[in-house]
C-alpha cells in the first residue's frame, strides 16, 4: 500500500459561504490535511456524533489505517471525574468527546498508529482514565503555552532519552503551541517530553506499533517527522494485516 487511509477527527461547527449562513459544517484546519498528504497518506476527516457508542468506534477504526486525535476545545471535566470545574475550562464540546473518546479506546485495542495532538493528547489520557491539569497557568506562573487568543506560542521541550519521540527528534526542539490545559496522569503510556517548567509536552505507549501524544501543534510547524512516523506505521500495519 503505497497511501495508507489516515483519519482526522474535526468538529461541527456553523459555516458560512455565499448565500449560506451558519449551516451546520464539518470543520478542519487544512494544515492537519495537509501534513498528512505531505507525509505520504490519504486524509480521510472523521465527524463527530453524540451518540456514538464503542460499537461504531471499532468499525471505523476497521476501516482506516492510522489516525490524527486534533486539537480542539478542553474535554470535560466530568470525564474525568474532576470535582470541580475551573473557571477558564472551555464549553464543552459533547459530540467530539464521546466520538474521540471512542476512538482512542478502540485504537488502542485494535493496536492502529494514532497521533493525538493537543487536545487529542488530553483524550488519549482521559479514555485510559487519566486526570487533566485544567489550567497550567496557575501552576506555571505564564501564559507562555497560550500567549493570546488565536496566537500560537513557542518554546523549547526536552525530550525523553530512550522514548520514540527521541529517536525521532533528538533531544530537544522547539515547538509552536496553544494550549491552557495539560495532562497529569497518563495510565498505559510513559511521559516522552517535558517543557522547562515542567508541563507534560508528550506521551507514548512503548508497546505499541505507534502510539504517541503531543501537546504542541506540529501541524502548523515546518517538521513532518512526527506525521512521517505516523503514516510510516499506518503502511506498515496495513501491509502486514493484507
Amino acid at each position: 500500500m503505497s497511501r495508507p487511509l489516515i483519519g482526522i477527527t474535526c468538529y461541527v461547527e456553523p459555516a458560512s459561504r455565499g448565500d449560506w449562513k451558519d449551516v451546520p459544517s464539518v470543520v478542519l484546519p487544512h494544515d492537519y490535511v495537509r501534513q498528512v498528504k505531505d507525509a505520504g497518506g490519504t486524509p480521510i476527516v472523521i465527524p463527530p456524533w453524540t451518540d456514538v457508542d464503542d460499537d461504531a468506534a471499532v468499525e471505523m477504526v476497521a476501516r482506516i489505517d492510522g489516525l490524527v486525535i486534533a486539537g480542539g476545545a478542553d474535554v470535560d471535566p466530568s470525564l474525568y471525574a474532576a470535582s470541580e470545574r475551573h473557571p477558564h475550562v472551555q464549553e464543552s464540546r459533547p459530540d467530539r468527546d464521546a466520538t474521540e473518546t471512542a476512538l482512542a479506546r478502540a485504537s488502542a485495542a485494535a493496536d492502529l498508529p494514532l497521533l493525538g495532538i493537543c487536545r487529542g493528547m488530553q483524550v488519549m489520557a482521559v479514555a485510559a482514565g487519566g486526570v487533566l491539569e485544567q489550567h497550567v497557568p496557575d501552576r506555571v506562573g505564564h501564559v507562555d503555552h497560550s500567549p493570546a487568543v488565536a496566537v500560537y506560542g513557542h518554546h523549547v521541550v526536552h525530550t525523553v532519552p530512550g522514548s520514540r519521540l527521541a529517536t525521532l527528534l533528538g533531544e530537544v526542539t522547539d515547538v509552536p503551541s496553544y494550549h491552557h490545559q495539560s495532562v497529569l496522569t497518563h495510565p498505559g503510556y510513559e511521559p516522552s517530553a517535558w517543557a522547562q517548567d515542567g508541563t507534560l509536552e508528550a506521551m507514548e505507549a512503548p508497546v505499541a506499533r505507534f502510539r504517541l501524544g503531543v501537546q504542541w501543534h506540529p501541524e502548523v510547524g515546518d517538521d513532518p517527522r512526527l506525521f512521517e512516523a505516523l503514516v510510516a506505521a499506518a503502511r506498515e500495519r496495513a501491509s502486514a494485516s493484507s
